[in-house]
C-alpha cells in the first residue's frame, strides 16, 4: 500500500463541500515518521461553527422525517464505500498518526462495525405499545431524533472514534457536526466525501477543524442538543460541565490507567504476548492500552526478564513498513511528555529495566520515535502509576495476592478497562464481579466491546450516563416520547379533577 502523500491544505466540510472557512489561523500537520511538515490545517472560528450548525439545522427537518429504512440505505451505501476504500483510509491514518498500517486497518475495521450496526436503525428505533392501558386508552412510546448534535474526537483513533458517534446519530435522524483532532484531521474529510458519494443530503454531516475556539463554540451554541467527546479526563470534565451548563446532553469519555493482573496459574507465554501487544501496540496511544501489569506472587521473577527481552527487540520504524510492530509518537510534544514521565519514574525510584528513550530509526532520524520502556518495582504512590502516560511505557507492580490486586485497581481514579489472566474459573468469576471498571477482559487484554454492546468506563473515565455506540448510543441520540390515545366514543362525560388512574 502506498503512503498517503496529499500535501493540500486541510479545511472544513460544510453543507456538502470542502471549504477553507473564515479564519486566518492555521497550524502544521506533521508526518510523525519523518518529523516533516506534511500539510497545513486551517483552524476554524466561531463563524465556521455557526455556518456548520446552520447547515445542519436547515437539513434536520427533512432528514429526521426521512423514513428510517431510507436513512439505513444511505448508511448501507456508505458502508460499501468504506469497505472499498478501507486501505486508503488506513494509509491516511498512518501518515498523520504514525500507527503501523495493520493497526490502522484494524481501526478502520472497528469503525465499519459500528456503521454496520447503524444500518439496523429501523429495528433499533422501535418503541413499545400497550393496548387498553386503561379503559378505551392505548399507550405507546417512540424514540425521536434530538436535532443537531456534535462530536469532538481524539487523535489516537481518527476514524474509529468518530464512527462511534456519527453513524448512529445520523441513522437515528440527527444531523451532525464533527470536530476532529487537529493532529490528524484528514481522515474526517475522507469520510465526509464518502458520505456525500453515498447520497447523504447536504448539511447532515459537517466537519469543522480547529482547537479550543471551535470546541467552545460548539459547547455554547444554542442549536446543538448533544455533545459526544473522547479524550483526556481533564478535558472530558470540562466538556461535561460546560455542555451541561448550556443545557446539552453530554457523553464525555475520559482517560485511563488500565491494569492487567497476571495470576500465578496463568499461561505465561500468552500473558507475555498480551502484555507486549497491549502495552506497546499503537505506541501505547490507546485509551485501552495496558499500562500497568499487576504481577501476583512469584510471577514477576518469571515474567520480567522475558518482557524485557521482548521490549528490547520491538521492531520500531515507519508504520508503512510491513514488518513494523510499533510506529512513531504522534507529535514531538507528545514524545517529550512521554520521555519526561520516564525520567520521573527513575527519579521516584522505580527500576528502569528497558529504556526506550533516544531511539533513532535509520532513514527517519528526525521522526518522533521512542522505544518500548519497561519499569519494575513500581509503587502506587508514583506518578507513573497514578497518571495516564499515553505512550509505550509498561509499569510492573508486584502484589502478594489476588485481593491486593483487586483493591489496587478499585482504588484507582480511572476505571476504563482491565484484564485478568488466569486458568482458575473462581478467580475469573470473582474478578468480573468485584472489579470496579467498565470493560473487563478475562484472558483478553484489550476488552473493547463489539458494536452492539457499547463502549465506556467507570469513575473518572466517563462523564455522563451513557456509553458510546450500541443501544446506549441509540438512546443517547434520541429522546423518548410517550403517547396516550383514546377516541370520543370511550370518553365519559364531565370534567375529571382527580389524578387519572387505570380503570
Amino acid at each position: 500500500m502506498q503512503a498517503f502523500t496529499d500535501s493540500a491544505d486541510v479545511g472544513h466540510f460544510i453543507h456538502g463541500r470542502r471549504v477553507n472557512g473564515t479564519g486566518s489561523r492555521s497550524q502544521a500537520v506533521f508526518n510523525p515518521a519523518t518529523g516533516a511538515r506534511a500539510r497545513k490545517l486551517l483552524l476554524g472560528e466561531p463563524a465556521d461553527v455557526e455556518a456548520a450548525v446552520a447547515s445542519a439545522q436547515a437539513a434536520f427537518a427533512g432528514w429526521s422525517n426521512t423514513p428510517p429504512i431510507k436513512r439505513a440505505r444511505v448508511m448501507l451505501r456508505f458502508l460499501e464505500l468504506m469497505n472499498r476504500h478501507r486501505d486508503e483510509l488506513a494509509a491516511i491514518i498512518t501518515a498523520e498518526h504514525g500507527k503501523v498500517f495493520s493497526d490502522a486497518q484494524g481501526e478502520v475495521a472497528r469503525g465499519i462495525d459500528v456503521i454496520e450496526f447503524a444500518c439496523g436503525i429501523p429495528q433499533l428505533l422501535k418503541g413499545d405499545y400497550t393496548e387498553q392501558v386503561s379503559t378505551g386508552i392505548d399507550n405507546w412510546t417512540t424514540r425521536q431524533a434530538l436535532g443537531v448534535v456534535a462530536g469532538i474526537t481524539p487523535f489516537n483513533f481518527p476514524c474509529m472514534v468518530p464512527c462511534w458517534m456519527f453513524p448512529v446519530a445520523i441513522a437515528a435522524g440527527n444531523t451532525f457536526v464533527l470536530k476532529p483532532s487537529e493532529r490528524d484531521p484528514s481522515a474526517s474529510l475522507f469520510m465526509a466525501d464518502l458520505l456525500k458519494q453515498a447520497g447523504l443530503p447536504d448539511g447532515v454531516f459537517n466537519v469543522v477543524q480547529g482547537d479550543k475556539v471551535v470546541v467552545d463554540a460548539l459547547l455554547t451554541h444554542p442549536d446543538i442538543k448533544a455533545v459526544s467527546f473522547v479524550g483526556s479526563t481533564p478535558i472530558a470534565n470540562y466538556i461535561y460541565e460546560t455542555g451541561a451548563k448550556h443545557g446539552k446532553r453530554v457523553q464525555a469519555l475520559g482517560g485511563a490507567k488500565n491494569h492487567m493482573v497476571v495470576m500465578p496459574d496463568a499461561d505465561l507465554d500468552k500473558s507475555i504476548d498480551a502484555l507486549i501487544g497491549a502495552a506497546y501496540g499503537s505506541a501505547g496511544e490507546r485509551c485501552m492500552a495496558i499500562s500497568v501489569a499487576l504481577l501476583v506472587g512469584d510471577v514477576a521473577d518469571k515474567i520480567i526478564p522475558r518482557l524485557a527481552e521482548r521490549a528490547r527487540n520491538l521492531i520500531v520504524k515507519n508504520g508503512m513498513e510491513p514488518d513494523a510492530e510499533m510506529g512513531p509518537i504522534v507529535t514531538r510534544q507528545a514524545l517529550e511528555r512521554i520521555e519526561g514521565y520516564i525520567a520521573e519514574g527513575v527519579k521516584e525510584g522505580a527500576t528502569l529495566v528497558v529504556d526506550g528513550r533516544g531511539l533513532k530509526v535509520p532513514g527517519h532520524e528526525d521522526g518522533f520515535f521512542t522505544g518500548g520502556t519497561l519499569f519494575d518495582n513500581v509503587t502506587p504512590d508514583m506518578r507513573i502509576y497514578k497518571e495516564e502516560i499515553f505512550g509505550p511505557v509498561l509499569a510492573c507492580v508486584r502484589v502478594k495476592d489476588f485481593t491486593e490486586a483487586v483493591e489496587l485497581i478499585n482504588a484507582h481514579e480511572f476505571g476504563n478497562g482491565v484484564a485478568c489472566f488466569t486458568r482458575d474459573g473462581h478467580i475469573a468469576r470473582e474478578f468480573g464481579r468485584r472489579i470496579e471498571v467498565g470493560m473487563v477482559g478475562i484472558n483478553v487484554p484489550i476488552p473493547v466491546p463489539m458494536a452492539w454492546h457499547g463502549f465506556g468506563g467507570w469513575k473518572r473515565s466517563l462523564f455522563g450516563d451513557t456509553h458510546a455506540y450500541g443501544e446506549e448510543g441509540v438512546r443517547f441520540y434520541t429522546k423518548q416520547k410517550s403517547i396516550m390515545q383514546r377516541w370520543p366514543e370511550s370518553i365519559e362525560k364531565g370534567a375529571e379533577f382527580a389524578m387519572p388512574t387505570a380503570k
